[in-house]
């Protein structure tokens, strides 16, 4: 990254480091910039011949882009965020002594160019394969759920209708609007290594097959999935079911007897192994506080998903990966 100018700085005696420059810090150090930036380099737009103002370098734009998600900005937000916060233009490797600043529009354009070229799926799999590469993801065994994204109900719009593709569900007593977020994680990590999104109403059980990759020997889901091994779908995947006892018939289990306490143990386990699979939805939740869906229609929350998780996996093993950076 360039030096700042004295305009960016303004003289400021820090005199404290703050979490949010801490993280920000942490991820600068993480983030396979230059894998991500060959990834995208070939669908962004060149300089006109006609000339004209350049365009923005492809990771200054990525490097917003995640801001973005991490910090939970709209584009006009986060337009408003870079003439504000100098952090933020230090991270990003702009100057407003110097620059221009990219506005909400070029933001809008480049997150358009992410969901043309469906590269939201392509950063996920870059960063696993890093992650692989570095030992940090294995295939041995998959974890399955789903969680739900709330989408606005209002019809208070220029249309007056909410978004035909999401849905509303009831869980519990209570009735949401939105979308369901379906990931498969890494057993052993906790990884998110696939994410599909479907409308709130999708029985989490319908969308198992599409969430293992295949070179996994065991499953493990929670008992929404009761019947999964038997599904037309699934007959092909070459992997153990283990779905939990739903919790009426565990209730009834006798834990005196020494079959109701093998399975009360069993299940025991599966819970601890099926816990690995919470921890990115409190990432992108708690963190990133990302609670409610940014965008019209499944395809681009989707996408903004796939970020999400991809990021989350980042910051889940960043201590890991920052070890290993110093060691090297």
């Amino acid at each position: 990254m360039k030096q700042m100018s004295l305009g960016t700085t303004g003289f400021e005696r820090k005199t404290k480091r703050t979490r949010k420059r801490e993280f920000l810090d942490e991820m600068n150090l993480v983030v396979p910039w230059a894998e991500l930036v060959a990834l995208i380099a070939p669908h962004a737009p060149a300089r006109s011949p006609k000339g004209g103002r350049p365009p923005f370098a492809v990771e200054t734009l990525l490097r917003i882009h995640f801001l973005q998600q991490w910090f939970n900005l709209s584009d006009p937000a986060m337009e408003e965020a870079l003439y504000d916060t100098p952090m933020f233009r230090e991270f990003a490797g702009l100057d407003i002594g110097e620059d221009n600043l990219p506005d909400e529009s070029t933001i809008l354009r480049f997150r358009h160019l992410l969901e043309e070229h469906n590269l939201a799926l392509q950063i996920l799999a870059t960063v696993n394969a890093t992650l692989m590469a570095k030992g940090l993801l294995l295939k041995q065994g998959t974890v399955v759920d789903a969680t739900l994204i709330a989408a606005p109900s209002s019809t208070k719009n220029k249309d007056g209708l909410r978004d035909p593709e999401m849905h509303q569900t009831k869980k519990g007593n209570q009735w949401h609007f939105g979308m369901k977020a379906h990931i498969g994680v890494d057993a052993d990590s906790g990884l998110v290594h696939t994410v599909v999104g479907t409308a709130a109403n999708v029985n989490d059980v319908t969308q198992a097959s599409r969430l293992v990759h295949g070179e996994e020997t065991d499953v493990f889901a929670d008992a929404g999935y009761q019947g999964v091994a038997k599904r037309p779908e699934t007959q092909d995947i070459n992997a153990q079911w283990h779905v939990a006892m739903r919790p009426g018939k565990r209730r009834t289990l006798d834990k005196n007897c020494p079959m109701g306490a093998v399975l009360e143990q069993l299940e025991r386990i599966k819970a601890r192994i099926r816990a690995k699979v919470e921890h990115p939805f409190r990432v992108i939740k708690r963190q990133f506080g990302y609670v409610k869906v940014k965008y019209r229609g499944l395809a681009k929350n989707t996408a903004n998903l796939m970020t999400l998780f991809a990021l989350s996996n980042l910051w889940m093993v960043r201590k890991r990966l920052l070890n290993m950076g110093a060691q090297g």
